[in-house]
């Protein structure tokens, strides 16, 4: 499956911003369906080289592990630090490109995902995402004030809305 990642993402042109986050959607649907959370999706891309650094999805990691913190793990354990301190070992701007908006409130008490962005620091330049997150779990999601509040910009990236929401919500009960 990471093969067929890094050769999806061979051929990705800087800036193909609908490109990546066809990536991150594909890495979602790698995600297992179920009812008590969203499969997403995320990328991160070092800009000067437009290298994808890591990917991550959903539950891709043991515990209750989401998209974008499978991906600031990955780097972690790549560089040998723990994954609050991976902000001092990056060394180049980066973009993070994720289907559903960073979570701002985590129900199982973990880190919210805005908080892992932010505790990077000043690497992550810009956040593409695809969908808000839908209201279903936690009502009000502050990521998007939040970035923008330490610097970061909040992208949306238009065209796969409907796809995104798809897969991000199989497994949940559907309403009439």
């Amino acid at each position: 499956m990471a093969e067929d990642t890094h050769r999806q993402a061979q051929s990705i042109e800087a800036g193909d911003h609908l490109s990546y986050m066809k990536l991150a959607l594909s890495l979602a649907t790698q995600s297992q369906p179920k009812p008590t959370n969203y499969r997403v999706g995320a990328v991160v891309v070092k800009v000067a080289t437009n290298e994808i650094l890591a990917t991550g999805y959903t539950l891709e990691l043991p515990g209750n592990t989401h998209a974008e913190q499978c991906c600031f793990e990955k780097l972690a354990e790549k560089h040998g630090v723990p994954a609050g301190r991976v902000g001092e070992v990056l060394a180049d701007e980066m973009v993070l490109y994720t289907t559903v908006e960073p979570c701002s409130q985590r129900l199982s008490g973990n880190l919210p995902c805005v908080e892992r962005i932010l505790a990077i620091g000043d690497k992550i330049k810009t956040v593409y995402v695809g969908v808000q997150e839908p209201a279903k779990f936690v009502s009000d999601n502050s990521s998007r004030q939040k970035l923008k509040n330490a610097g970061i910009a909040f992208t949306h990236v238009a065209g796969l809305e409907n796809e995104i929401l798809e897969v991000a919500t199989a497994g949940h009960a559907k309403s009439d």
